[in-house]
């Protein structure tokens, strides 16, 4: 888990909250959500599969069903849930199937994992509100599923691009 710079909140009555989305590369949404306000710590990993502790050399060759995802732990305080939901859907294309870019495969599919009721009601209004303002010319893919065991990746994954000195996954 990567802890991110202290953040002060005005109301240290609520906890934090947990958020994971998938979204392609998890590298490049990690780093997309690492550099945002309230966002407090973050981790990439496996998640939505029926293999249990899977690695990535099986997970990129689709023999887990888990997606490549981003764990997050934000300050509700600092930033809402509606506005990583908003984040989410800006950072990847939501209408491609099993397919982000270069990356092909059920394990870089566009998916919401909810941690509670609220996150699912909030998810599935993004998707409504989106569909409805014709942003996007073909149908929303993105799955809203309940949050199952999150595999946290192996240790070199975390904070990839930023280790490597990266900008994005692109070629």
């Amino acid at each position: 888990m990567r802890i991110l710079k202290k953040q002060k909140s005005h109301n240290q009555t609520k906890t934090m909250e947990k958020a994971t989305f998938a979204a392609g590369c998890f590298w490049s949404v990690e780093q997309a959500f690492s550099a945002v306000q309230g966002v407090i710590s973050t981790s990439v990993g496996y998640i939505g599969g029926f293999t249990e502790n899977p690695i990535y050399k099986d997970v990129c060759i689709n023999k887990t069903g888990h997606a490549e995802a981003v764990e997050l732990i934000y300050d509700p305080n600092i930033i809402s849930y509606q506005k990583l939901l908003d984040i989410f859907f800006n950072i990847h294309d939501p209408t491609t199937l099993n397919r982000q870019g270069y990356d092909i495969g059920s394990q870089y599919r566009s998916a919401v994992f909810y941690h509670n009721k609220q996150q699912k009601h909030l998810a599935k209004a993004s998707i409504k509100k989106l569909h409805d303002s014709g942003k996007f010319k073909n149908k929303i893919v993105t799955k809203i599923s309940p949050a199952a065991k999150f595999y946290r990746a192996e240790e070199y994954h975390q904070q990839y691009l930023e280790k490597q000195g990266l900008s994005s996954c692109s070629i």
